[in-house]
């Protein structure tokens, strides 16, 4: 029988339960990213990939 993934919410998702939110899990080394608000996709990430695609972000915010 498969254990149930454990999702964390992003800091930035305010906190509540709401359906606008990024999640990361992380499964036998693995990293699950999706939004709460399609939970049914799931995309797995490379540490290094969610790396880059984090710097990339802090960019376009400066």
């Amino acid at each position: 029988m498969a254990r149930p993934i454990h999702w964390q919410k992003s800091s930035f998702s305010g906190g509540g339960d709401g359906d606008s939110c990024v999640e990361l899990a992380t499964v036998s080394g693995d990293l699950l990213l999706r939004e709460s608000d399609d939970p049914a996709r799931i995309l797995p990430v490379t540490r290094d990939g969610l790396a880059a695609l984090l710097q990339r972000i802090q960019a376009n915010r400066r």
